[in-house]
């Protein structure tokens, strides 16, 4: 396990692009899934927040994994159909209570809805989970933003950062995403720098290498881009963070490195 095992009252947390299933050699799902059911049994998450991923694919995940992890999606275009934001959680550990969906448009309830420069619709998957262990409660929020137009990601962040005003502000928050940007540009400066989130990789009391998470199977880059956040509400504690470079028999999971992070939340009221 990457990080330290978790104390009772600590959640593994992870953001994991998938790249969307395909045949390409020497790349293709069937070569790549092995090293994910891998990466999975060795770091057990109780919560992914996943994008790319697609209805088969995210279903050999869970079947690869034993039968510990439900999950909560849709796919972008409605239905099974497309690349989802799904979640995967534990369900030993973790309750749903609601959950919702939105996209990311001037027209966000309508599903599929693109109303920005872009190639395809991106939205956003939120769920209210209770914790069984703790019986803390906390909101997971999942995205994968446009990677063509640094315009419409800001107006994606905007957006992000709206919806979180609905949530109750009792809660904690947890957001997961593949951001297309690295800090320090507009949308890191929307959601941290003048927004409700701290950024778990500043916040965190052990932190790993600076990889960067996008290598395109290649070997991963100290000091490269760090595209794939955990973002938190401020009241929560990132006891340790970090990029996960692992390989199985020479083969990346994905051409994203994905993200870990070991959290404590706050203890619930009373």
């Amino acid at each position: 396990m990457l990080l330290p095992d978790p104390a009772d009252d600590e959640l593994q947390v992870m953001s994991f692009n998938l790249r969307y299933a395909d045949a390409n050699r020497p790349n293709s799902w069937a070569e790549r899934r092995p090293a994910v059911r891998q990466l999975l049994q060795r770091e057990r998450p109780h919560l992914i927040g996943t994008q790319e991923g697609l209805d088969q694919q995210l279903r050999d995940i869970e079947a690869d994994q034993g039968g510990h992890y439900r999950n909560i999606g849709l796919g972008r275009e409605g239905g099974r159909r497309g690349e989802f934001m799904m979640v995967l959680y534990d369900w030993r550990r973790l309750d749903p209570i609601e959950h919702g969906h939105y996209w990311l448009s001037d027209s966000p309830d309508i599903v599929g809805s693109m109303t920005w420069d872009g190639g395809w619709p991106r939205m956003v998957t939120w769920i209210r989970f209770a914790d069984r262990r703790t019986e803390a409660q906390f909101y997971a929020v999942n995205t994968h933003l446009e990677v063509g137009s640094a315009e419409t990601r800001e107006k994606s962040a905007r957006l992000l950062r709206d919806r979180l005003r609905i949530f109750d502000t009792a809660l904690p928050v947890l957001v997961f995403g593949d951001f297309n940007e690295p800090p320090a540009h507009p949308v890191h400066d929307l959601l941290v720098g003048d927004g409700p989130l701290v950024d778990s990789w500043d916040t965190a009391g052990r932190q790993g290498e600076g990889w960067g998470t996008f290598t395109d199977y290649r070997p991963p880059t100290l000091g490269g881009e760090r595209i794939d956040w955990i973002l938190t509400s401020p009241d929560v504690v990132t006891v340790a963070t970090a990029v996960n470079t692992y390989r199985w028999r020479g083969q990346y999971p994905s051409d994203h490195l994905p993200v870990q992070a070991l959290l404590r939340l706050p203890a619930p009221a009373r």
